[in-house]
C-alpha cells in the first residue's frame, strides 16, 4: 500500500480531563457478542489501514467473566507477546475502571510509582499502563462491561484507534 492509502491514527489528547472525557463520550446503548463483531471487525479494518506494515491484536471480553467475544491479528507478524501485553491491559482496565492510557498519563508513565501507590509488589507486572486497554460501558449500568484492547502499535494509536472506532459506531446508530 502507497503512503496515500495509509489513513493516519488521530493522535489522542494528553491531558487527564480529555482522556477522560473520550471514556464518557464513549458509551454505548448497549453490548452483546454482535456489538463485539461489529466493534472489533472496524477496529481491525481500522488498523490494516492506519498500519499495513505493522501488525497488531484486537480483544474483546466481557468484564463479568473471561469470556472472550473477539480476539484477531491484523496481519502476519504478532508474537505471543502481544497476548501478554493484552492480559495485563485489561487486567488494569478492570481493577481501576479506566484506559490505561489514562493511567499511564496520571502517573506519568511511572511504573514504580504506580506499583508504589497500589501497594503491587510482585504482582505489578499482571498490570499494564500504556495505552491500548479501554473500558466499555453501557448507558444506564453501573461500571465496566467489557473491555476492548488493541496490542501492536505505539500506545497512543492502539489507545485512540480504540475511541476513533467507538466514536464512529456510536455515531451509526444514531444515523
Amino acid at each position: 500500500m502507497s503512503q496515500e492509502g495509509i489513513a493516519k491514527i488521530r493522535s489522542p489528547p494528553t491531558e487527564l480531563d480529555a482522556i477522560s472525557a473520550q471514556e464518557l463520550h464513549c458509551v454505548l446503548p448497549h453490548f452483546t457478542a454482535d456489538t463485539a463483531w461489529e466493534l472489533g471487525t472496524r477496529l481491525r479494518a481500522r488498523l490494516q489501514r492506519a498500519s499495513p506494515s505493522k501488525p497488531a491484536v484486537v480483544n474483546i471480553t466481557l468484564a463479568n467473566s473471561a469470556q472472550l467475544l473477539f480476539h484477531c491479528a491484523t496481519g502476519r507478524g504478532t508474537q505471543a507477546d502481544n497476548d501478554s501485553w493484552v492480559a495485563r491491559k485489561r487486567a488494569a482496565v478492570l481493577r481501576w475502571g479506566k484506559s490505561t492510557f489514562y493511567l499511564h498519563k496520571k502517573f506519568g508513565g511511572d511504573e514504580d510509582a504506580f506499583r508504589a501507590k497500589f501497594l503491587l509488589g510482585e504482582r505489578a507486572g499482571d498490570y499494564a499502563i500504556h495505552g491500548g486497554g479501554f473500558p466499555v460501558r453501557v448507558e444506564n449500568v453501573e461500571g465496566v462491561v467489557g473491555v476492548i484492547v488493541v496490542s501492536g502499535l505505539t500506545m497512543e494509536e492502539d489507545h485512540e484507534v480504540i475511541v476513533e472506532v467507538l466514536e464512529e459506531y456510536i455515531a451509526s446508530l444514531k444515523v
